[in-house]
Parts: structure tokens; sequence; C-alpha cells
């Protein structure tokens, strides 16, 4: 095998074309007041639920190589060396599922879109697929075609040897809402340091006449011992002379608090395109409107984003010549299929309709084939049995 780079060793390198959030720090520089990007931002649990759900649903779904003949069958290609690096282990430490999730959380979270390296044989089969530490390949694109060319740990690197699956966008949709997310990263803070203080606003200590600064810190620590935190919530305050304590009152924005925070959290959910109800922001949530949901869900977030695996997949391992009869090929079945009733039901319409013979409907089940289930016969109508099933009890 053939590696361009040292795996012992690498090299990283950083670009300034696209600069990472971490290295605009470097500099002082942000992109906003509270602007959040990159892995910062899976802190905020409404992005890490948003991340998880379109990663891990893409990954669930079967992908396979597929082969499609002149009729326009396709059936599965087990002998393209590609099916067994998808279907089974990518490398020696990651197998197909987990190199799918990742490749669609890194482009979630990572402008330069989730990346991985084919390791090919001497006689240029695909044998291992790699994912590097992020920030290991960097991407520049022509400033007239936007053909994109690859570094390794710093070394070029074939496109064809890349597989990169990105977004529609030049940022991935974390920095696109990094103002967003920064918002709820701020109030979520907000919310710890509030009850962090048990709950409750501050307040002025009035103190008549001149108090010497030795006496004012002395006072202000006492106070901070006796009062600041949740579990000294409720104590009883002792002033002398004169001292008052003035509460400070909850503002309309602090009475608001729980609705902006939950109007962050749908604007996050729009920024992903994922239905609020799947972060489990259910207030409006009904029987009706969460299955439109998911079926929105699976056509306008999740789809986009299979084909864009598909597509990365299909670059980097299928060799051109070939593209016109293999095709790297998801499986929305497992999505898309509606529960054991409604299938029974649908199934039972179809066969009696004579739009599906038994055996048909069963394969979709993943169940084996029964002798006479290839008739097409309306088993409500039909009392005979199938001539295949009839020429046997006659035999007997």
């Amino acid at each position: 095998m053939i590696w361009p780079f040292n795996r012992r060793a690498p090299v990283e390198t950083k670009s300034l074309a696209a600069p990472d959030p971490e290295l605009l720090a470097l500099f002082g520089i942000t992109t906003g007041a509270t602007a959040i990007s990159g892995p910062a931002a899976l802190r905020v649990p409404a992005v890490a639920a948003a991340v998880r759900v379109i990663s891990e649903a893409a990954a669930t779904l079967p992908i396979t190589v597929k082969r499609v003949d002149e009729a326009g069958t396709h059936t599965d290609a087990t002998d393209h060396p590609a099916h067994k690096l998808l279907t089974g282990a990518a490398n020696e430490w990651l197998d197909g599922w987990e190199l799918v999730r990742d490749l669609v959380a890194q482009a979630l979270v990572n402008d330069r879109g989730g990346l991985a390296y084919i390791g090919r044989s001497s006689d240029g089969r695909p044998i291992e697929i790699i994912q590097p530490q992020v920030g290991q390949i960097d991407v520049q694109y022509d400033g007239v075609t936007r053909e994109p060319s690859y570094r390794l740990a710093g070394q070029p690197i074939a496109a064809s040897d890349i597989v990169h699956v990105r977004g529609p966008f030049d940022r991935c949709p974390v920095s696109l809402a990094a103002e967003a997310i920064g918002a709820a990263a701020a109030m979520e803070k907000h919310a710890a340091g509030l009850f962090a203080r048990g709950a409750r606003p501050g307040g002025i200590l009035e103190i008549p006449g001149d108090l010497p600064e030795k006496g004012l810190i002395s006072l202000l620590k006492s106070w901070h011992e006796t009062h600041d935190g949740a579990s000294k919530s409720g104590n009883t305050a002792v002033l002398l002379n004169g001292g008052k304590w003035n509460p400070g009152i909850i503002n309309s924005t602090d009475a608001q608090f729980l609705e902006n925070r939950k109007f962050q959290n749908i604007e996050i959910a729009r920024a992903f395109r994922v239905p609020p109800s799947m972060l489990y922001e259910l207030d409006r949530a009904t029987w009706s409107n969460s299955e439109q949901m998911g079926k929105e869900f699976l056509t306008y977030c999740l789809e986009p984003w299979l084909r864009a695996v598909e597509s990365a997949f299909g670059r980097a391992l299928i060799e051109p010549e070939f593209r016109n009869i293999l095709r790297i090929s998801i499986d929305r079945d497992d999505l898309t299929r509606a529960d054991l009733g409604a299938r029974a039901t649908a199934y039972s319409s179809l066969i009696s309709a004579r739009v599906l013979n038994p055996n048909e409907a069963r394969a979709w089940e993943g169940l084996p084939a029964y002798p006479a289930g290839d008739a097409f016969i309306n088993p409500a109508i039909t009392t005979a049995k199938p001539p295949s099933a009839a020429g046997d009890a006659n035999a007997s």
C-alpha cells in the first residue's frame, strides 16, 4: 500500500483563505459579539441534538454499491472493492456506519466539509478509507472554475483520492448560524449564573453615612458568604446601623427568559432545517403535524445530505469509465416505511389488485419465498388453488 504521508507524525496546516474561528481568535478577531462556531458550538444542546439527528439518521441507512443493467435493474455489486469498505470495515478501527456518521457530522460543523482519504493498493484498488483529524486535509478552490485541490499533511493529493462531503455554501450550518448559537450559549451561561446565585437577581446594599473602605470590604465579604449561592438562598439577613437591602427587580426580558431560550432553539432548528420536535421542542407538536414534520425532515433536510454522501463516495470509489453502470446508493426505505399495520394493509390491497404477488411482498419484509407464491391472484375471490399448488396436490 502506498501512503503519501507519515501516519505517525502528521503535520497540521492551517489555511488563511478560510480560517477557522480558533485561528481568528489568535489575532483577536471575532465574527460577532456572541458568535460561536466550530466544535465550541456543540456545547449548546440544541446544536448537538441537530448534528446528531442528521448524521446518525444518515448513517443508519444501508449504503451499497449498485450495478445497473440495460433494463434499469439495480443489483448489489458485491464484487466491487468499495462494497466491502462501505458495508463492513472502512479501515482497521472504523466501520462504514461510523465513517458516514462522522463525515456528515464534520460537514455540519466544519467549513471545509467532511473529508476522508482513500488508501489504494499498488494496482489502484481502494482498500481503506481514512478520516484524518480535522485540519489535516486542506482544501483550496480555483478562483474561476472552483475546482478543488487538496493537501494532506501539507502534501498534494489527487482529488480522486478524497471523499469530500459538503453543504451548498462556503460555510457550514454552524458557522452560518454562529450568532444564533452564540445567543443560545449566552442564555445558557446566564441561566447557570442565575441559579448559582440562588435564582435571584442582584440588588443594592444601602448604608447611611460614610463607611470606611475596610468596613465596606468586610461587609460585602460577609454578605456574599451568607447569601450567595443556591444552598444559602433564604437565609435571614441582619443589617446594622440602619442598613437596607433593596432587591433587584426582574425586568421584562428576564420574565420572558424561558420564551427567549425556546425561540433560540427554534432558530437553531431553522438553521439546520430540522423540525423543532426533533430537538424536543414540543410546545406546538401534535400527532398530525409531528408526522408531517418527520416527512419534511426526510425530504428537505436529510435527502440533500444523502445525495451529497452518495456523490462524494461515487467520485472517489467508482472509476469514471464505470460510472454509467455502477453507483453508490443509500436505501431510504428504513426511514420511509410505514408501521407494520399500515404495511400489512398496503400489501393486502396490492396483492388483491394483482400489482404484487405474495413472494414480492415477502421479499420487501426480508422473508423467504414460499411455493406458489409467485402467482398473481386475488385471495379474496379466488377459491381454486393456483396451478402449481393444484399440480402438487394431484401428484400426491
